[in-house]
């Protein structure tokens, strides 16, 4: 991987960590479309990086995501947004009962940046998200799981550690695994805002075509009825 100065670090832990832990209101909860009886509805769960922080509602990611499995003609599948600047794992542990409400089919869980940022423990954030899926299955949800890399300034056991987590968890619940959310896109500036971390209109465009479409095609294609 791309390594980044430690400065660049401070900057990513204070855009990830901008917003509070608290349940949201109303309000916060962004929707790429509204949903009606009958829609299969993909939640797209996580912090700032599905949220789409500095970026416009109809360029973040769900949004894109909705958009191109439109024109792969899943007319009756409706992508919502409950990404949450700032969420930690636990953060989300805490929420999940509330977005339970948007009663998702399919959930494509990106989470735990944050944890690293602040140097959780390991254990604690795996165990978080396994219970996140446990409780997304109980709930008749699906999942797809998309990974997270971190830079080396946390130590190397780290590091691997926190690397080693996704596949981990993906292997033994058994649910799909996206490698690396931020794949092609991490430490080019091209694809990222001035912050260097959050993605730009074209990092989000790349991440829906390379890394989340072809995971959620396949998976439409072979469980959706």
């Amino acid at each position: 991987m791309i390594k980044i100065k430690y400065g660049l670090w401070m900057i990513l832990f204070l855009s990830l960590t901008a917003c509070q832990e608290s349940t949201p209101p109303d309000n916060t909860q962004k929707t790429t479309t509204e949903t009606t009886q009958g829609d299969y509805v993909i939640m797209a769960l996580g912090d700032s990086l599905t949220e789409g922080l500095g970026v416009s509602e109809d360029q973040n990611y769900p949004a894109i995501l909705q958009q191109q499995l439109q024109e792969e003609g899943f007319d009756d599948v409706r992508v919502v947004n409950a990404g949450l600047s700032g969420e930690t794992s636990t953060g989300l542990v805490n929420r999940l009962n509330w977005v339970m409400q948007l009663e998702p089919d399919l959930t494509v869980l990106n989470i735990g940046a944050n944890d690293a940022m602040r140097g959780l423990d390991l254990a604690l954030t795996e165990q978080n998200i396994r219970a996140i899926i446990k409780t997304l299955r109980e709930n008749d949800s699906d999942v797809i799981l998309a990974g997270m890399q971190i830079y080396d300034n946390l130590g190397r056991e780290y590091v691997t550690g926190f690397k080693d987590m996704y596949p981990r968890v993906a292997e033994d619940l058994n649910v799909p695994l996206i490698p690396f959310f931020l794949q092609g896109i991490a430490g080019q500036p091209e694809y990222n805002q001035q912050d260097g971390i959050h993605p730009n209109p074209a990092g989000y465009q790349h991440i829906v075509n390379n890394n989340i479409l072809p995971a959620v095609l396949d998976y439409l294609e072979n469980n959706k009825s």
